[in-house]
């Protein structure tokens, strides 16, 4: 009867294979949750759930994210999956992305899989991405944990990049 008790605070005190405490995020699946009366201006990054209902004015990194439907980001968005209900003005990136019937982008999506529901809002190119090249993961993979992924940086240069290639492509036809 007691001893369910004992083991749990004997597995609490494990470490996972890479040798690290378990965090509050991966064992309890509960977010962290910028409430609708809250705005932040800077970046914000999660290695794991994050769950915006106000305002933040700056990039966003986590796994999970969910934009709730009165919520705006203006900024820059990469997570492995991403649930947008309210408004990203910016880039946005990720392996899953769904856009709800109230979600307005104002921006380009990168994804592998992505479903819009009838009645979003977008306004930008959307792209898709294999999935080895796309999300949260994929930027900590090959960043040093020192280093955040500079997502506002690498889409200009990849925006630039692409239009080069296409007024070089529209420049030899004649």
């Amino acid at each position: 009867m007691f001893s369910k008790s004992n083991k749990s605070s004997a597995e609490g005190t494990k470490s996972n294979e890479s040798g690290q405490q378990p965090t509050a995020s991966q064992d309890s699946g509960v977010p962290s949750i910028i409430s609708a009366d809250l705005t932040i201006v800077g970046n914000l990054t999660s290695s794991g759930d994050l769950q915006v209902d106000g305002t933040v004015e700056g990039d966003i990194s986590s796994r999970t994210l969910t934009i709730g439907e009165k919520a705006q980001v203006s900024g820059s968005v990469v997570a492995d999956s991403v649930r947008v209900c309210g408004s990203i003005n910016g880039q946005l990136q990720a392996a899953s992305v769904v856009l709800a019937k109230s979600a307005r982008v104002t921006g380009d999506i990168s994804h592998s899989t992505l479903a819009i529901d009838a009645g979003a809002f977008i306004e930008g190119n959307i792209k898709r991405l294999d999935e080895k090249t796309v999300g949260y993961s994929a930027s900590a993979k090959t960043a040093p944990a020192s280093a955040t992924p500079n997502v506002a940086a690498a889409a200009t240069a990849n925006m630039q990049n692409t239009a080069a290639s296409q007024s070089n492509g529209s420049a030899t036809k004649q």
